[in-house]
């Protein structure tokens, strides 16, 4: 078997295990098949035509075609389509406001925790919002976080933290859109490590055990968020940090969207029969 079958053949095995639970996840919401192929193709092309469009030269319909294994047709009718552009990324925005309040010291009591804030007046809620979030409207943000579970909005007007992250417990949408970046994210790093690891490697690392007792698990799962979120708190104080503004002299510096993601699994393994000695 030569190189390029194996490498069909693993990356067939790897769709195959990646599409599963995303297909269970779009049975489950009422997704048919016919409207995943579509979104698929239109993506396809969507990628294709970018591809094709690398190193200074004007993306081809026949290029993309050759590229996809769609008609010419096909390919023309879907690239002058107008495909779904994501939202604002208002999880970031809020993301951002969250942590603020947590390590932001104008906004905390006399013992150091985040303080419950006047909506208005400063340092209150809507300064926050314009220090953390940019010119995303106060009452925008204000609902969002109502709306994730991560803060109350009080009898007397003031505005109370409950989750030092934005988690979004209640929203089933955010978590959709949530699927959608996170995981976006993590193939990316890995198509980038596949190209590139041997001389610009992005982390990507993960603890896993095959067997674990179940009864280890809640200890673990605790273990695990208190230190990832102790983690992200002082990688997210070092990005704020170096998060300035490009030179007024130089404002076509390049600049990027940077992060490190960290998430928990499990999943139940089918119980193991004792080895006994053979006869």
């Amino acid at each position: 078997m030569d190189d390029d079958q194996r490498s069909r053949d693993a990356i067939n095995a790897a769709l195959s295990r990646l599409l599963r639970p995303l297909f269970r996840l779009l049975l489950r919401n009422g997704v048919s098949y016919g409207a995943f192929e579509a979104l698929a193709r239109q993506t396809f092309v969507d990628v294709a035509m970018g591809i094709s469009g690398i190193a200074g030269k004007k993306p081809s319909i026949s290029r993309v075609s050759v590229l996809s294994g769609l008609t010419r047709k096909e390919v023309q009718r879907l690239a002058s389509s107008t495909s779904a552009t994501p939202a604002i990324d208002q999880h970031n925005r809020a993301a951002r406001v969250l942590t603020g309040w947590v390590r932001d010291a104008e906004f905390h009591d006399a013992r150091g925790r985040p303080r419950i804030l006047e909506r208005d007046g400063a340092p209150g809620f809507a300064t926050l919002v314009k220090r953390y979030s940019g010119d995303m409207p106060v009452r925008a943000v204000l609902d969002d976080l109502v709306h994730v579970g991560a803060v109350r909005l009080r009898e007397d007007g003031r505005v109370e933290l409950l989750e030092r992250a934005y988690v979004p417990g209640k929203s089933v949408a955010e978590k959709l859109r949530i699927l959608g970046s996170d995981v976006a994210d993590l193939v990316d790093t890995i198509d980038h490590n596949l190209q590139h690891g041997a001389d610009d490697p992005r982390f990507q690392r993960k603890v896993m055990y095959h067997s674990m007792p179940a009864d280890a698990l809640p200890a673990f799962r605790k273990l695990g968020a208190a230190r990832s979120q102790a983690l992200l708190e002082q990688l997210d104080r070092w990005l704020a940090e170096h998060d300035i503004d490009n030179p007024v002299d130089q404002p076509e510096l390049p600049r990027a969207r940077v992060g490190l993601g960290i998430y928990y699994f499990e999943e139940p393994v089918a119980p193991q029969p004792p080895q006994g000695d053979e006869r």
